[in-house]
């Protein structure tokens, strides 16, 4: 793949590889960085890319990869920096968009399927975002994450299965 192949790549699917990031850190300068290293390593990887063998799922992929590598090294760092101190910091930024009573209703619909889909194990989230967020096919994400399509199914109906439950038991708690 050349350079401007590349550019193509990035114009195309760009917004989808964004979202997908967003999703997996739940933060935006996070998710812009995991972006832009995303394509920096597609760059440095450009001629081993096949222009016709799907890019969007080799891009996802190789965002899903520095994701999970940058996780393993915070939590080797955290299981370090435990021994050292005694205390745990974490912190999270949400964000919540106001408008018509309507819309609030809508953010707040959204922002609660989050947190059922954030509550889910990574095995179970992984594919629900890569399904409904990426919008890749079941075969593609079988690729991205290494398992048979099947397997993909499987899992996409347990995830639906438990985020049913979990949201009627909180619409029930209103």
């Amino acid at each position: 793949m050349d350079l401007a192949q590349l550019e193509g790549c990035i114009g195309e699917y760009g917004k989808e590889v964004y979202a997908f990031c967003s999703q997996l850190t739940k933060n935006r300068q996070e998710a812009e960085d995991l972006y832009q290293e995303t394509f920096l390593k597609a760059f440095e990887k450009r001629e081993r890319m096949d222009i016709n063998q799907n890019p969007k799922s080799y891009l996802i992929s190789i965002a899903l990869r520095i994701w999970k590598n940058k996780r393993r090294k915070f939590a080797w760092r955290r299981r370090i920096e435990q021994e050292r101190f005694s205390g745990e910091e974490t912190g999270e930024v949400s964000r919540f968009g106001a408008g018509a009573e309507e819309a609030f209703l809508l953010a707040q619909q959204r922002r609660l399927i989050r947190q059922a889909v954030d509550a889910l194990e990574e095995r179970l989230r992984l594919p629900v975002y890569l399904y409904y967020i990426a919008g890749c096919p079941v075969e593609e994400i079988g690729k991205i994450l290494g398992i048979p399509p099947g397997t993909v199914k499987s899992r996409l109906y347990k995830a639906r299965i438990l985020l049913r439950k979990k949201l009627e038991v909180l619409k029930d708690d209103r």
